[in-house]
């Protein structure tokens, strides 16, 4: 079966993400289809601002070590590493000589501005042709900016559409009737469950760097247990962005 293959609306893939080689190999241990990379997670491992444009090389070794685990591997690549589809092109094909099975390409900017549209659509197609499962991610949801259903409608030359931070199920199903494409969720604690998200037609459901912030929180909850001091909350993505340099 291919990475395509696992992306059915009503049947959803769930993609845990992956923060460096020993999450992933625990992860493929429990029988996972397919793992991701979770751009947060190899940010903070690593010292850097997330979605930046500064973790490439760590991206690639990662993607490299995951390479020879017995699982489907698809690289948050954030928004490619560049804006120029030519080294966007050269980076996807570097990954899918390692055997990646899909990356996911994002077009939201630190800024917290959208890519324009005409460029992130000649982006798209620089990263297609090598044989690697492109996921088009936009973040007008997740910006509070921006009109998803035209983004959605704009990449629907991309193997999938990701749109993070759509949640509500009337909203996901108007994506899913307005793509052909199979459409990617994030997981949201208290949202609507796995069942649910099939019901409205999603194909995949990520979990993005929410295993990474658990795996936070089981170690804060571990030290200071040892204090006899209570458990902290999961951390939320902000509270992990204040903890890393800014540049």
């Amino acid at each position: 079966m291919s990475f395509h293959d696992l992306h059915r609306p009503g049947d959803p893939l769930l993609l845990p993400n992956a923060w460096d080689y020993g999450s992933a190999a625990a992860l493929a241990a429990q029988g996972f289809a397919a793992i991701g990379t979770t751009s947060l997670g190899v940010a903070a491992v690593h010292g850097r601002p997330d979605a930046a444009g500064a973790t490439r090389a760590e991206t690639v070794e990662l993607a490299q070590q995951m390479s020879g685990l017995d699982v489907m591997v698809t690289v948050d690549i954030e928004g490619g590493f560049s804006d120029d589809p030519a080294q966007v092109s050269d980076l996807v094909a570097s990954l899918a000589a390692l055997g990646v099975a899909g990356v996911n390409l994002e077009d939201g900017r630190p800024d917290g501005t959208l890519r324009p549209m005409t460029l992130q659509q000649e982006i798209i197609e620089a990263a297609l042709g090598h044989g690697v499962f492109v996921n088009a991610r936009t973040d007008t949801c997740w910006l509070k900016t921006g009109d998803t259903l035209e983004r959605v409608r704009a990449y629907g030359h991309a193997d999938g559409v990701f749109v993070p931070g759509l949640g509500d199920p009337g909203e996901i199903a108007e994506v899913v009737a307005a793509t052909p494409l199979p459409l990617n969720v994030l997981y949201q604690p208290g949202g609507p469950s796995l069942a649910r998200l099939a019901e409205a037609g999603v194909a995949r459901v990520s979990t993005g760097s929410l295993l990474y912030r658990a795996s936070l929180q089981g170690a804060l909850a571990a030290v200071l247990a040892v204090q006899g001091r209570p458990s902290p909350p999961v951390p939320s993505y902000a509270d992990v962005t204040a903890l890393l340099p800014r540049s």
